[in-house]
């Protein structure tokens, strides 16, 4: 009796991973399913914190069954506070995949890209794709109320000294997100007066990545934000646009950093 029930507990089992999964893919994944499970949400720090925060998120998760979630990156240095762990999250160069379970909760600062450098005293490529204990960082007084207000107290006690480079750094990197002509790095550095070797100096001593990851970045963007916008994309014409040499080399490198070609990713949303 007992093996009789091992095996249709066995079966049920597969049947619900079944229903799960459309054409070997989970269909949580697909036209924004996700948004029945998780719950986002964005918070805007105190203006005194606005020179080096971008925002305040957190993000909340009910899965009966584990769920692959999918991270992209961007050049922000993140504090992220989940799971009874405080941790600073570095640049990370690719996506990157977590595994959410049961129910959850995740509250976060996103500093603003270059901004991070003076927090961690060393240059920010030190932590580049890695995660270190944020004791390590910001000492054992971390707040324990995850909300807005308790960060702004607590980062306003360690508010660092202004920094022209710091601003150079946040500069440059918000340059290269709202001009979508500057698709080399040559380009950056002659807008910024810099030559190419100091403008990739101070990507590694603000940034923690190149200008080069951060341009392909922000123009990878553009691809996500014409297949959101619905239409017909002509594919080498984008592709010319960004500066890529052909379409196989714009398909490449969106799935490098976003794990998956860009129609397929499309099908999430």
């Amino acid at each position: 009796m007992a093996a009789t029930l091992g095996r249709a507990d066995r079966s049920g089992i597969e049947q619900r991973r079944h229903k799960l999964r459309w054409v070997g893919r989970d269909i949580r994944e697909r036209a924004s399913a996700w948004k029945r499970y998780q719950r986002h949400a964005f918070h805007e720090p105190s203006p005194a914190l606005a020179p080096w925060v971008q925002h305040y998120w957190e993000a909340r998760w009910d899965y009966a069954e584990p769920y692959r979630q999918k991270i992209v990156p961007y050049p922000n240095v993140h504090l992220s506070f989940g799971s009874g762990h405080a941790e600073v999250n570095g640049v990370c160069g690719r996506y990157q995949i977590k595994v959410l379970e049961g129910r959850g909760h995740v509250f976060g600062v996103a500093f603003r890209p270059g901004c991070f450098r003076p927090f961690l005293g060393a240059s920010v490529s030190t932590i580049t794709d890695r995660v270190i204990p944020a004791t390590e960082v910001f000492g054992p007084d971390l707040p324990r109320t995850l909300d807005a207000p308790s960060m702004d107290a607590f980062l306003l006690q360690h508010l660092p000294d202004d920094d022209a480079r710091l601003r150079q750094a946040a500069d440059a990197v918000e340059l290269i997100a709202k001009d979508k002509t500057l698709t080399r790095v040559e380009h950056v550095a002659a807008e910024l007066g810099l030559s190419v070797r100091g403008l990739q100096r101070l990507f590694a001593e603000y940034v923690g990545i190149g200008p080069k990851w951060v341009i392909r970045r922000y123009r990878l963007h553009e691809v996500t934000a014409r297949m959101a916008a619905g239409g017909t994309i002509n594919w080498p014409a984008l592709a010319s646009d960004l500066n890529y040499a052909d379409q196989a080399h714009l398909i490449r490198d969106f799935k490098n950093i976003f794990g998956e070609p860009p129609t397929r990713y499309a099908e999430r949303y």
